[in-house]
């Protein structure tokens, strides 16, 4: 979600909640949102102003997911961290992003270091570096895969719990 500009998470945590055969409902929970201050010309406000104008209000997430419907889109404070969700219902294994080969196959989510994302725990089975696929027996009806994105550690990372702060006070 956030890797286009500045911006980026600790962690995102994916929940896919089967309602009907191959739909359901997708909800990412974006943990620990950060801006990147090392890049050239950008502060904590440019970027808090980016999430809201892009992803928030904006229409990024909907690129992201376009078969995704009833998509709605929230930020908040959880343990001290600025956090997002997002939920969605997918109409289809595809809408989601996931993956299966047959009806008797698992279901797959592919966990990769393309997006910036390295896989962290989950409730199937993760394939490893070699093989980047988180695969779920087709009776689990609820799937959750959590991925790490950047270490908040690094002095080039700052919260931007502050900047919403700010923001739900006007």
């Amino acid at each position: 979600m956030f890797l286009v500009s500045c911006l980026t998470v600790e962690k995102k945590q994916y929940t896919f909640e089967f309602t009907g055969k191959d739909s359901g409902k997708l909800t990412i929970k974006y943990i620990n949102i950060m801006s990147n201050v090392d890049s050239a010309g950008y502060t904590e406000t440019v970027d808090f102003d980016e999430l809201l104008s892009s992803y928030i209000n904006g229409t990024k997430i909907e690129e992201a997911y376009p078969e995704a419907t009833n998509i709605s889109k929230r930020l908040f404070e959880e343990n001290g961290v600025l956090c997002g969700e997002v939920i969605m219902e997918f109409p289809s294994l595809k809408a989601a992003r996931l993956y299966q080969f047959d009806k008797k196959s698992p279901y797959m989510f592919y966990a990769s270091s393309v997006d910036g994302e390295s896989y962290v725990e989950s409730n199937g089975t993760y394939g490893g570096d070699n093989m980047p696929v988180v695969m779920f027996p087709t009776k689990l009806k609820k799937l959750v895969v959590t991925t790490s994105v950047s270490k908040p550690t690094d002095e080039s990372y700052v919260s931007l719990l502050g900047e919403y702060v700010k923001w739900k006070r006007n």
